[in-house]
């Protein structure tokens, strides 16, 4: 039970480092499950991968709590006012999710989670971010506050969502790199993905938790252990991710998360290359 631990620790760390970077905490979760490999049942596994981002969710909650709490007393009216309009365009982004992206998960968890997808995405996004930055350098954002962001940008941000279901391609990053193309700043871009992640991931973790019940299965102690260390770690490490990247895109854009996406592409590309031909 001890390595098991050790094990869960590990990929806490990976969750939640990587769950709100642009660099797909998928592409890192399946990379690692090559060398550290839980002794648990796959239908566990797969439901654990998914369900300790609830850690991150809280990391969100704790930093956001009072920007996010529209019953706040130490807000006016005007700020409460505001805050409801947070979450209203929070719920009206998540709706290509819900609509697109709900009937079409069991697929995409069946056919698109593999070493040739995941590659793929974290290749063409990365230069994605990298053609993005270099398009945008002399523009400046029509968006540099988010009580300026519209009912319409929140929406389409939404749409560029439901591209993260594609193994490897990143919520943060899909949602980041779509807020910036229609003219978000890259501040009100990575906030407006993190509030967003609140209903996403927490619905996401639901979804996986039930369909584990619903397909007879149940927790062992052993598991659930497993489970809390992991949601526990990644809280914490996602913690200090979101406030890091806050800090560093008030100095820098996001070439360099590009620029990690391909190194990691090809290192995945000539890892599991080199493994199927071995």
């Amino acid at each position: 039970m001890f390595i098991e631990i050790i094990k869960t620790i590990i990929l806490g760390i990976i969750e939640g480092f990587t769950e709100f970077l642009p660099i797909s905490s998928t592409g890192h979760l399946y990379l690692a499950d090559e060398f550290i490999k839980l002794n648990e049942s796959t239908a566990f596994i797969n439901m654990f991968m998914v369900v300790i981002q609830f850690g991150a969710i809280l990391a969100v909650i704790l930093i956001y709590f009072h920007k996010l709490n529209p019953f706040s007393p130490k807000k006016n009216h005007r700020e409460k006012n505001q805050t409801w309009s947070i979450w209203f365009k929070v719920l009206v982004a998540i709706i290509p999710s819900v609509v697109i992206g709900l009937p079409l998960n069991d697929w995409m968890d069946a056919h698109l989670t593999s070493w040739q997808v995941i590659s793929a995405t974290l290749l063409i996004y990365g230069i994605l971010f990298i053609v993005v930055e270099n398009w945008l350098k002399n523009k400046r954002p029509q968006v540099e506050d988010l009580d300026q962001l519209s009912y319409k940008t929140a929406f389409t941000i939404g749409l560029f969502q439901v591209l993260s279901l594609v193994p490897g391609t990143s919520r943060s990053g899909a949602t980041i790199l779509g807020g910036m193309t229609v003219g978000t700043s890259r501040f009100v871009a990575t906030e407006f993905s993190f509030f967003l992640a609140i209903p996403t991931m927490f619905g996401a973790s639901l979804l996986k938790i039930g369909k584990y019940f619903w397909n007879g299965h149940t927790f062992t102690g052993d598991q659930t252990i497993i489970l809390l260390v992991g949601t526990l770690v990644s809280f914490i490490v996602a913690y200090a991710s979101i406030k890091f990247l806050l800090d560093y895109i008030k100095r820098n854009d996001f070439k360099a998360f590009g620029w990690y996406r391909i190194v990691l592409a090809i290192i995945v590309i000539a890892y599991f290359g080199i493994k199927s031909f071995a």
